[in-house]
């Protein structure tokens, strides 16, 4: 490990012996008027024994600082290219993906992984281009993200498609690392070409899709079959009333079509498009379903209620409710728009997150909207408080009657956030949409109790990924303060969090929760789904920039 500290070090050790061999300003005025070399040498020579002693008495403290630094960083503090790693499904040529990517880890030539960003890290680079000559390829490849930790995320969007392949070149200098130079084996398809796995296993397959997600299973418990034809009596006047935001869709021969039932169904657009792009990829089972666009979850019918719960599917989960869980649309956005539409996605985060643990201001942090509460009660205890909290409302619209006596707050650019050692992540109307980001920053998340859940929080566990607080929030500053008498507690607790978002929280894996979601919706419906009266047809991008050229691969299994 190499870490930033080493400069300080080597400035604690040698600052004393350039001191004194600088001569003093009064020694040089004196020098410099005595024209006798007998003096000048005289100086020197007194320079020459204070510099003896305190070679003398540091030369045990040196061996010390020698013998850290050889155990804190790989030999020499040197990378080897030929010993570190490369992988990541943006080396796979049948992962379309919107941003592919991939990851590299720096090792030393003793075979150790640096868990700091390693001396030279700048000469990594990748070099992305079609086998072919005769091909061009529009791809976007921005420079390596540097994750602080020893280890490089590479990002590119293909805008057009190329029939031989790709060519991943990954350097460190002029050197090959790893198994570098990767072949991705054509085709190799942009994200607006529209070609379908057929074989759905084979999709799964190449995805790394996980057996089993434990909220979707979870979530079917209660809904062994689904009745089409309640649905359709039952939903409209149930929950598309001129205040509803319903969305009732059909996907039929990969096809997606769908009918609006409510007043408040603009975010359909960001359902419309996450689904078209999964029906670009793979080809989804016939289903008839109902996505919920607003806020909240809105089956609140128990299991044993008469008549029983609906299976409606929703961005957001409660305690008190029965829906079904999808990513938000949030995340699934702004993985649609990397590299594109949005700066804060969950790639980009990863090489942003601020200064280096120890670096970091030790207060917590937040900046929010009004939207709950407990935000406005945040504010005033980082009044009362301001060297454990920094908070601040940026906008007003559910309490305007607080912001004169609360005050407005500045914005602040999100990568900034990870300034600040603690971040305080308190729900807004629903579940708070950035924990997900804020936990793939460098700092510790403390989380609100919470009766609502998004469809990854299953896989995290409080005092191991982040830090409970109360929904009351009559803890938080214990908690803070807590948190500073245990930095090293803190900072394992961060980094497994970082570790465990970095997996889960993958754009790849969307799409395989998406999937799986409507595989097993479709296996419970009780007939087959229909192309009801009012509904549309929506259709895919027009893209003509890039018309691509659907050919068909042979299964994984083939190529392995």
């Amino acid at each position: 490990m190499f870490f930033e500290s080493e400069w300080s070090r080597r400035a604690t050790f040698f600052l004393p012996l350039v001191m004194l061999l600088l001569p003093r300003r009064r020694e040089r005025d004196q020098a410099g008027r005595m024209r006798s070399g007998f003096l000048q040498g005289a100086l020197l020579g007194r320079r020459l024994l204070l510099l003896l002693r305190a070679a003398v008495f540091l030369a045990p403290w040196r061996s010390l600082w020698e013998a850290a630094a050889a155990a804190e960083s790989p030999s020499s503090a040197a990378v080897s290219a030929e010993r570190s790693l490369v992988w990541g499904p943006g080396l796979r040529a049948e992962l379309t993906l919107p941003v592919r990517y991939f990851f590299l880890q720096a090792v030393g030539r003793d075979g150790r992984n640096f868990t700091r960003s390693p001396p030279g890290g700048s000469q990594f680079k990748v070099i992305i281009k079609p086998i072919s000559p005769k091909e061009a390829a529009q791809i976007h490849a921005p420079r390596l993200l540097d994750r602080n930790d020893g280890s490089f995320l590479m990002r590119y969007r293909m805008y057009s498609s190329v029939r031989e392949g790709l060519t991943v070149e990954v350097l460190y200098g002029d050197v090959h690392v790893a198994q570098s130079p990767y072949i991705l084996k054509g085709p190799v398809y942009h994200e607006y070409c529209e070609c379908p796995e057929e074989n759905a296993q084979i999709w799964e397959k190449s995805h790394s899709c996980p057996l089993e997600e434990p909220q979707i299973t979870e979530d079917f418990v209660p809904f062994p079959s689904i009745d089409l034809q309640q649905m359709f009596k039952e939903v409209p006047p149930r929950f598309g009333s001129k205040m509803g935001a319903m969305v009732h869709y059909t996907i039929i021969n990969n096809h997606v079509y769908r009918r609006s039932l409510g007043k408040y169904t603009d975010f359909k657009m960001f359902s419309d498009e996450m689904l078209l792009s999964l029906a670009r990829k793979v080809r989804i089972p016939d289903v008839e379903f109902y996505i919920n666009v607003g806020d909240w979850p809105v089956e609140h019918r128990k299991v044993n209620d008469t008549p029983g719960p609906l299976p409606i599917i929703s961005w957001c989960g409660s305690a008190d409710s029965l829906d079904i869980v999808l990513p938000t649309y949030d995340v699934t956005h702004s993985t649609l728009e990397t590299l594109r539409g949005v700066t804060n996605d969950l790639l980009s985060i990863q090489g942003n997150t601020g200064p280096s643990w120890d670096n970091k201001t030790e207060q917590g942090f937040f900046r929010g909207r009004d939207s709950r509460e407990e935000r406005l009660q945040l504010v005033e205890l980082s009044k009362d408080n301001p060297e454990l909290l920094d908070a601040g409302i940026t906008g007003y619209f559910f309490f305007r009657e607080k912001e004169k006596e609360l005050g407005k707050a500045p914005l602040v650019g999100f990568f900034d956030f990870f300034k600040y050692k603690y971040q305080v992540s308190l729900d807004g109307t629903v579940a708070a949409y950035r924990f997900p980001y804020l936990l793939l920053g460098d700092s510790l998340v403390i989380k609100q109790a919470s009766q609502y859940y998004e469809h990854f929080y299953k896989e995290l566990v409080p005092w191991s990924h982040y830090v409970p607080t109360e929904r009351n929030l009559e803890d938080l500053l214990e908690k803070i303060r807590w948190a500073k008498e245990n930095d090293e507690k803190m900072r394992q607790i961060a980094k497994a969090g970082q570790l465990v978002a970095r997996e889960l929280l993958q754009p790849h894996r969307f799409y395989c929760y998406y999937f799986r979601v409507l595989q097993q919706y479709a296996e419970r419906q009780a007939s087959k789904p229909e192309i009801r009266d009012g509904m549309e047809f929506v259709p895919q991008p027009d893209d003509r920039t890039a018309i691509c050229d659907c050919q068909k691969r042979k299964p994984v299994r083939e190529e392995l």
